[in-house]
């Protein structure tokens, strides 16, 4: 059972963050190097909820550089990249981190980058990537890193909205048994959006050289050793440092922006609270950069902290099978392995034994965190019993930064409740709450909320768009940010999440919108409508399912159909999406009112009895789509 036993400072810590949340802040704040002290450590009267550090002024790369190579330890790995995939392994100590990021920064100057521009970063799992990252908060311009897996249309979209003065790119991506081409995508995209980069900075690599476009495109490695290294700019604290979208529920890409002081202090304090590590510590986090997990901590936290951090070109089975993480973690001491549950149970599925961790030296791994998406409980009990370490499933979103419940291995608190996400960690006050807003009592299930406001490190707003923050996240709950989630809080104050409350699904870790997927279907000539659902995944959590209903008078096989929109989702969206199942009815469950029973659908689509809801149109049609379903 969960316990904060009497050798845990995890209940001083909480109840010291609620007792004076301010000085809580401030003194978590001396860690950071500022350049100008704040003024107020938190003004609710500025931004959505209000502001943190207002009056500051600091630089972020500075501090996760520059910092550490001042205090003597520039000699220290900072990031370890290893790539299965390309067949390198590199150490780079934080002096050569510097020293790079320094000339990247100059190269993008040079291009006209300054303060307060964008800078879209298109890059797969290479050092260039994070380099470019801390390159871009060294000249206090906004970066917005996009998956390598966004398909075209998807990255032109992201392209629209934040307006890149540079977009930094790679000619290739890898993975197993074929090299992608990223640049042919970037042009695609660049072709569509009505916005266009004054430049593009390509990292040529040797499995795929690009051409580049004569007058905007410049090779990445030649402009690099060309600069002259820019030193860090100092901004105020409440500027945003980058932009990550995230799916919307329309489609649309949401902007959320990081703050650079708040997001700072949050990160570091959260690397020796949560994952009990310091500087010197040895930190992997398989996730990619394009992801909140990837910008938090395989990038900022570890290196804000003073950690070395591993940067992993591959995948958790393939590269070259199950023990691919078992070998990382002991070729590079890792201290703490952070990964999401659906790489566990790939590896779970293909060495169930764990017969290959066996043939590696694991004596340094002290705990494997799990985010991303719920752990079923079988998947954390196998892999604590293999491992015979402690397995901590913790909860967090993009729009948060870093985690809102936890086990705390820097105050001496280990849930070991499999299915749960441990305890709220100081900054959030977590409950559950009905949909009139009232506070449910511990054990009732309901929509999971955070009292505002919300702690350091969260996304104080969405991109030219608070309104529609506001709407997103504070409107439904007056004085409460709606996560999105539905959980329950229990008697000892752990937090279980049980699933999203909105149309977001999670695959293997990443959150995608049902409807830009739906869009694509729509657009089908021969669908006249449809709907996507997240369908329970052995493997993968959730798994994309579409129904589709065609257009009267259509003679095309069904089957040809639901194989043409697999392909357009996969064309139009990207491989990430997963997207493998659809199938032709004759009609969806509507209400009266027209609205598409999508929940009934969702319930039907994992085995689970779906009461017709007395608003539907049409009982029957639930039993034609089980009839459907049961075929899958």
């Amino acid at each position: 059972m969960s316990s904060a036993g009497a050798s845990s400072r995890y209940p001083q810590t909480y109840a010291a963050w609620q007792h004076d949340p301010e000085a809580y802040w401030a003194e978590a704040a001396e860690a950071i190097a500022w350049d100008r002290r704040w003024d107020r450590v938190f003004d609710p009267t500025k931004g959505a909820f209000g502001q943190y550090f207002v009056g500051g002024m600091m630089n972020t790369c500075f501090n996760a550089l520059d910092r550490h190579v001042l205090a003597g330890r520039g000699e220290q790995a900072a990031l370890i990249w290893d790539s299965p995939m390309a067949g390198r392994c590199e150490t780079f100590t934080y002096r050569e981190m510097r020293d790079r990021t320094a000339r990247v920064a100059g190269a993008l100057a040079s291009l006209g980058v300054r303060q307060g521009d964008r800078v879209v970063i298109y890059m797969p799992m290479v050092p260039e990537a994070a380099i470019t990252m801390l390159a871009c908060a060294r000249l206090g311009a906004i970066h917005s890193v996009v998956f390598g897996g966004f398909a075209a249309a998807e990255l032109a979209k992201r392209i629209e909205d934040a307006q890149p003065r540079v977009i930094v790119s790679a000619s290739c991506g890898l993975e197993p048994g074929r090299v992608v081409g990223y640049k042919p995508l970037l042009d695609a995209a660049i072709g569509i959006s009505a916005h266009k980069p004054e430049a593009c900075l390509i990292l040529q690599r040797e499995q795929a050289l690009a051409p580049l476009i004569a007058g905007r495109d410049c090779d990445f490695a030649e402009a690099e050793a060309a600069a002259m290294p820019a030193d860090p700019v100092s901004i105020p604290a409440t500027d945003p440092l980058y932009i990550l979208y995230t799916s919307g529920t329309t489609g649309r890409p949401k902007g959320i922006v990081r703050d650079a002081g708040g997001h700072a202090v949050a990160l570091h304090r959260s690397m020796g609270m949560v994952y009990g590590l310091g500087a010197g510590d040895v930190f992997w986090t398989a996730s990619d950069v394009g992801w909140v997990v990837g910008h938090s901590y395989i990038v900022y936290a570890p290196l804000l902290a003073g950690c070395t951090s591993v940067m992993y070109e591959g995948k958790p089975v393939g590269t070259p099978d199950a023990g691919a993480f078992w070998r990382v973690c002991a070729q590079h001491g890792v201290r703490v392995l952070f990964t999401a549950p659906t790489a566990l149970r790939a590896i779970k599925q293909q060495d169930p034994e764990a017969t290959m961790l066996a043939r590696h030296d694991m004596s340094k791994l002290e705990a494997l965190y799990l985010a991303g998406e719920r752990c079923d409980p079988p998947t954390a009990i196998w892999a604590a019993e293999k491992l015979a370490r402690p397995v901590v499933d913790h909860w967090w979103q993009t729009e948060t930064g870093w985690p809102i419940t936890a086990g705390f291995r820097g105050l001496g608190l280990f849930p070991a409740k499999p299915g749960t996400g441990g305890r709220p960690a100081p900054g959030y006050d977590v409950q559950a709450l009905d949909d009139s807003g009232h506070a449910l009592a511990r054990t009732q299930t309901g929509n999971l909320a955070i009292r505002l406001p919300l702690p350091p490190g969260c996304a104080p707003t969405l991109w030219q768009d608070e309104a529609g923050y506001r709407h997103a996240y504070l409107d439904d709950f007056p004085g409460w940010y709606r996560t999105g989630d539905a959980g329950v809080v229990d008697a000892d104050g752990d937090v279980s999440v049980m699933g999203r409350t909105d149309d977001i699904i999670n695959v293997a870790g990443h959150r995608l919108s049902t409807g830009a997927m739906e869009e694509v279907l729509a657009s089908h000539p021969a669908v006249a409508e449809c709907a996507v659902v997240g369908a329970k995944d052995a493997l993968k959590g959730q798994a994309p399912l579409g129904l589709v209903v065609l257009k009267a008078g259509v003679a095309l096989d069904p089957r040809t159909v639901e194989t043409e929109l697999v392909a357009l989702v996969r064309e139009r969206i990207g491989p990430v999406a997963a997207f493998k199942d659809a199938r032709v009815v004759a009609r969806l469950p509507k209400t009266r009112s027209g609205k598409i029973l999508r929940a009934s659908i969702r319930r039907l689509a994992d085995g689970e009895p779906a009461a017709p809801p007395p608003t539907i149109d049409d009982p029957a049609i639930l039993d034609e789509i089980s009839a459907v379903l049961a075929l899958r």
